[in-house]
């Protein structure tokens, strides 16, 4: 075996042994190995903005925000109400049963912080789970039904964040969201795409159904989708806070329903779930300060070691393959190291200093060669589809400079398609995003090792990645969602911004993808000429272009220099962003 991997490793490289030296020096690095960061540029005082801004996936969400700032509420207010709104308006991206990660910027004391409200597995949950008796793994269970949920994180993120943040009460934040859960909302025609992808799994819950599927039918344009159970479990959350949700008849319902369907929640697994603050990761690029998503997201890690490594490449003066493939390079590597280290803090070690550390990014630039991709089976990790608009993010800013970035999910469109009776909570079915065996990919083709193994109480490793970006010139708020490709494709509009770009260009860039296994570069039509597709091929990589565009990002700048605020809805999507003066 060492002397295949040898041979493979120096094939790559014109010295013999060079490659396999390399890869040994990189992989070897101690855990414990002291971080050397890039320096890091120094935010200065932010002036006031002159406006708020709030871009979202939905304008009814975006709206409902932008109400809340002109009511004096503050852009964590606001966040608890796009947030709840979401849930509501897209009950294929977020929802109560659902989880998150919110990036905030507390203007006041200059403080970046993540409120960590990510799904965590019961405490009846196991290892092997998911796997038969001769320890294959069953397609289908941590997909469909209760089973496959997580303890939700969303509601308890909505109540930390208004006790902790905000300054209107929950009555008035949640408002708008119980408004239109009762008034209903009209089904658009990405509503009746995901309604379709989901179809059959929808039939098989009949409060599903019947929520979300018109006599069993996936529902026409306008047809109006109501809620009221779910009216019901938001009033008793602006009621009475975390209990409204995690105590009380709310949670009964949700446990009584989940365990004569098979699943295995409890009450002690709702007593249990509080959200957790976690120091965001922070790094540099070009003159951009860099703050992002730590573990058990792995968006702010993969995202900081992919601009580590191309901070070595002049990708300016670059032609369009070489770039595309110097890029391609970095994503391998990074979608490598997650796989292997990646999962949640307080269960695994994970090497942080290392993964982030600009020398470690140097090794791995290292082992590039500009006319040749590296097989990603000559990489040691774990052996071995597709990622799209479930999940969902918003953008604000207020006018003191607090700034919010958001990304939230109940994992595959609709998520467990299953509704517990009398709470209007449909679940996720996050316990997906768990290595439910090493080497055996989820529904987004992403493996893992035993760093993301189920283990009871733990939270799936996540690819969310909110952020902000700084520099002397402005700030930043960005996301996506997009399942495996949203670290990428947060990448692509930090590159944006990096070349001089705006946030309508951020949210506009067309967008390819490599995540190490398979061994692919996905990408939209648009992104890659045929020129430079032929180039690629013949360095050794394989392409395959797809024929729906993914990611819907949402982006808000605010310029220094003038105090202007704009924002950008992805195209892609059915998103909206408002800018507006808030005295």
């Amino acid at each position: 075996m060492k002397k295949l991997l040898a041979s493979k490793w120096n094939s790559l490289f014109p010295r013999p042994g060079t490659g396999l030296l390399l890869l040994l020096a990189v992989l070897c690095l101690p855990a414990s190995v002291s971080a050397q960061p890039q320096p890091q540029p120094q935010p200065q005082p932010q002036p006031r903005p002159h406006a708020a801004a709030v871009a979202s996936a939905h304008p009814i969400a975006t709206r409902a925000g932008m109400e809340i700032l002109a009511a004096g509420g503050n852009a964590f207010d606001a966040a608890v109400t796009v947030t709840a709104v979401l849930a509501v308006v897209e009950p294929y991206s977020s929802g109560l049963g659902g989880g998150g990660f919110w990036l905030l910027h507390v203007a006041d004391t200059g403080r970046d912080v993540m409120i960590d409200g990510r799904e965590r597995a019961p405490l009846a949950a196991t290892r092997d789970m998911y796997l038969d008796q001769q320890g294959e793994f069953v397609p289908g269970l941590s997909m469909d039904g209760p089973l496959a949920a997580g303890i939700p994180g969303v509601p308890a993120a909505i109540v930390h964040l208004a006790e902790r943040y905000g300054k209107l009460p929950l009555e008035r934040t949640l408002a708008s969201a119980i408004r239109v859960a009762r008034e209903g909302f009209p089904v658009d025609e990405h509503y009746r795409e995901m309604a379709r992808f989901r179809l059959t799994a929808l039939q098989q819950d009949p409060e599903s159904a019947n929520l979300f599927l018109d006599e069993n039918r996936v529902p026409e344009t306008g047809y109006q989708i109501r809620q009221d159970s779910l009216a019901d479990t938001l009033a008793a959350l602006a009621e009475t806070g975390w209990e409204g949700f995690y105590a009380g008849p709310v949670a009964r319902r949700l446990v009584a329903a989940v365990q004569v369907a098979g699943g295995i929640w409890t009450m002690d697994d709702l007593a249990g779930y509080q959200v957790i603050e976690r120091v965001p990761v922070t790094g540099a690029y070009h003159g951009w300060k860099i703050t992002s998503a730590p573990p058990p997201s792995s968006g702010g890690i993969g995202l900081l070691s992919m601009l580590n490594i191309l901070e070595g490449f002049p990708l300016a003066e670059l032609d369009a393959a070489t770039r595309t493939h110097v890029i391609v390079e970095a994503m391998r590597r990074a979608y490598r190291d997650r796989a292997e280290y990646l999962g949640d803090p307080d269960f695994v070690e994970i090497p942080l200093s290392r993964l982030t550390d600009p020398e470690y990014a140097a090794g791995l630039r290292a082992s590039i060669r500009l006319d040749r991709a590296t097989p990603s089976d000559f990489l040691p990790g774990s052996p071995g589809q597709t990622g799209g608009q479930d999940t969902t993010h918003f953008s604000i800013i207020d006018s003191d400079g607090n700034r919010v970035a958001a990304t939230l999910s109940i994992n595959y469109p609709f998520g467990a398609c299953f509704t517990p009776v009398g709470t209007g909570v449909l679940l996720n079915n996050e316990m997906d995003d768990f290595s439910a065996k090493p080497g055996v990919p989820n529904a987004y083709g992403l493996v893992g090792a035993e760093a993301n193994a189920i283990a009871p109480g733990k939270r799936p490793l996540s690819s969310m990645t909110p952020s902000f970006l700084e520099d002397e010139n402005g700030v930043a708020i960005l996301g996506t969602p997009g399942g495996s490709r949203i670290i990428t494709m947060v990448l692509l509009g930090v590159l944006d911004a990096a070349a001089g770009n705006g946030p309508e260009s951020w949210v506009r860039v067309p967008r390819f993808h490599h995540q190490f296994l398979p061994d692919v570069i996905r990408y939209e039509r648009e992104a890659l000429d045929d020129e430079t597709v032929t180039a690629l091929e013949e360095r050794g990589h394989v392409l395959d272009v797809l024929e729906h565009s993914y990611g819907n990002m949402q982006a808000v700048y605010l310029d220094k220099k003038s105090n202007q605020v704009t924002a950008a809805s992805d195209p892609r999507g059915i998103g909206s962003s408002q800018v507006q003066a808030i005295e």
